[in-house]
Formats: C-alpha cells, structure tokens, sequence
C-alpha cells in the first residue's frame, strides 16, 4: 500500500460515478491527477450510462477506456434488481478488468456479517449475513473473486461528510424537519467513515498490489443514534430533536452490531482515517 501515482497521468475507471462515494471518488482522482472516465445508470444522470447487469456493454466499455484501474463502487440497495446487479453486474465488471489486465477494486460492505460476534469484524472472520442486502453482496464478493483473483474487496460502512449531503445526511435532516417519522437506532452499532478519507485510501489502494480481503472504515464504532446526533449537531440543529428506535425490535431482523476492524488497513495506509468525531467537528 502507498505507492505515489505515476507522473504520467492513469486511467481510472470508477461505476457508479453518479452515487455519493463515486461523485467524491471521481473528483478527488481528477485532482490527484488520474483520467477519470465514470459510468452512470441511465444517461439522463450524465456521463456514460452502463447497467452492469449487461455484460457484453461492460466489455465494450472497459475495452474502450483502456483503464489501469476500476473501483467498482455501483450496487443497488433493494428492489427486484438488486441482486442482479450486485452479483451478476460485480461478475461482469471483474471479468472484464480480469481480461484487459486493470487493477480491481470491488466495495462491499459491513452487512455481510450477522452482527452477534460481540467486538469488530476483522478479515477472517466467518461472513453469515442476515439480510437480503447482505446475502446479494457477499454473494457479489464471491463472484468478484472468482472471475478476478487479484481483486481487492473493501467492505466498508456507512459513508458521510462529502461536499454534497449523503443518505445519511439527508434522513437526519428529514427528520428534523418532520418529513419523515424516521427514528434511529440506539442498539446498532457501525463504523462510519467520512467520503473523503474513503475516497483517498481507495486511490492509494488503486495503487498498490494487495488483493483479497481489506476492512476500510472508520476508527469509531457508534450507535446509528449516536450517529445521527453527530451528524445534526455539525449542522448546528439540536440533537435532541431525534427520536430514538431499538433494532432488535424491528423485522425482519437486521445485524446490531456489524463494526469492521480497520486497523490492518489503518496501519498500512499513508491515508488518515478519521474518527467521527473528528471528522464532524471538523466541519463546525
């Protein structure tokens, strides 16, 4: 980890060029001197659109880039076609980097544990996920692994403090504003990691040769509440004004505590990673 990039420029391929990470993923890399080229869902969101779950398109697309590196950040959440996207799309895209020689980085996440193992997850860890969500994106990692032995898979958790507000940002602000009767969990615990230090660590990845597993999330793990009022106090609004829920009384069922052990990553990386806290008063 922490190679210096090039003085000649690289290409980098990033999908999902449209989503939060991938907005802040794609112009940190230009800054940094990378030619980025960033695929988008459906070409009214701009750039150039790719559904991954298209195989042959992905070819195309990546034979035409000619990148050096992908980060492979496209995934659906829910709906009928998440997991097509998640596994198939995944496979499509490692295929493709596998068979042009690019370097692969594949983002997972947090969820593909069950969140009963009482401290944070580290690498080897057994992956037993509990969701639907989860089950499609470990599901992802496997295909991902096979078709690119050399990939990276990152699996992180939730992401904020990019320039523009992200899904977390966004609930905490419905909720303070009545749009939503959102409450926030008190016993799930995560480890949030703020879009720029995820961002960065991925482009000095990008330049390295590790391959396998790798959990890149923040140094803090917090309660989704503690979370929120985080977030609501950065914005200067009362943290008070959130109402709280309890995870485990919900259904169907959803990991309470899915904290990733970083430190391996911590340790290797030239990039800081910021605790929550940090990052947020930061931002005061």
């Amino acid at each position: 980890m922490g190679k210096e990039p090039t003085a000649q420029a690289r290409r980098l391929l990033v999908t999902g060029a449209s989503g939060y990470l991938g907005r802040v993923l794609s112009a940190l890399a230009r800054d940094t001197g990378w030619e980025v080229h960033g695929t988008r869902l459906t070409a009214a969101s701009g750039g150039v659109p790719l559904d991954v779950r298209d195989s042959a398109a992905v070819d195309r697309l990546v034979d035409q880039v000619g990148a050096d590196a992908v980060i492979h950040t496209a995934y659906l959440q829910s709906g009928p076609d998440m997991r097509s996207v998640n596994v198939d799309g995944a496979a499509h895209v490692a295929e493709a980097a596998r068979r042009t020689g690019a370097r692969l980085i594949h983002l997972s996440t947090d969820f593909v544990f069950d969140g009963r193992l009482s401290r944070p997850y580290r690498e080897d860890d057994p992956a037993l996920p509990i969701t639907v969500y989860g089950q499609s994106k470990l599901d992802g990692e496997r295909a991902v692994a096979d078709a690119h032995p050399d990939a990276l898979i990152v699996r992180t958790s939730l992401i904020y403090g990019g320039q523009a507000p992200g899904p977390q940002e966004r609930m905490v602000s419905e909720a303070l504003r009545g749009a939503s009767a959102i409450a926030f969990f008190e016993d799930e615990i995560r480890s949030p990691i703020a879009a720029p230090d995820l961002a960065a660590a991925l482009l000095e990845l990008a330049e390295s040769s590790d391959r396998g597993l790798l959990h890149l999330a923040g140094p803090e793990h917090v309660s989704r509440l503690e979370f929120a009022r985080l977030l609501a106090a950065s914005s200067g609004a009362d943290p008070g004004a959130l109402r709280s829920a309890r995870s485990a009384d919900v259904s169907p069922p959803r990991p309470l505590d899915c904290s990733l052990d970083s430190s391996r990553a911590h340790a290797a990386l030239a990039t800081r990673v910021r605790g929550v806290h940090e990052a947020l008063t930061a931002r005061l």
